[in-house]
């Protein structure tokens, strides 16, 4: 059975590294939860690259922050932060995204 990430995570963000880079933080609700997604390998840059329409080359890291119960995804910014065009200056809506993903657990 699928669950959406809304159910699994208590907090789904986004925020700039830098202009260059942005980051995805997932921290879901319990070790349970979390140690089932990690060891699944349901979350992989493939899955990135795929609801962000981007080359998995372009995913930077996926890192597992097991005391938090917290997954970070480092990848490049759709345009730099601050230029003409930008909308989003701080990276703070480009969580969107990940709001859809679903996972079997």
């Amino acid at each position: 059975m699928k669950q959406s990430i809304l159910d699994l995570a208590h907090v789904v963000r986004s925020k700039n590294a830098g202009p260059y880079e942005l980051v995805l933080d997932i921290l879901f609700k319990d070790k349970k939860i979390y140690s089932h997604i990690k060891e699944s390998g349901q979350f992989k840059k493939e899955l990135i690259a795929q609801i962000y329409k981007i080359d998995p080359k372009s995913v930077h890291r996926i890192v597992w922050f097991d005391p938090a119960n917290a997954v970070k995804v480092v990848m490049p910014r759709g345009i730099v932060s601050g230029s003409v065009g930008d909308t989003d200056v701080y990276g703070a809506q480009q969580h969107a995204p990940l709001l859809k993903l679903e996972f079997a657990v």
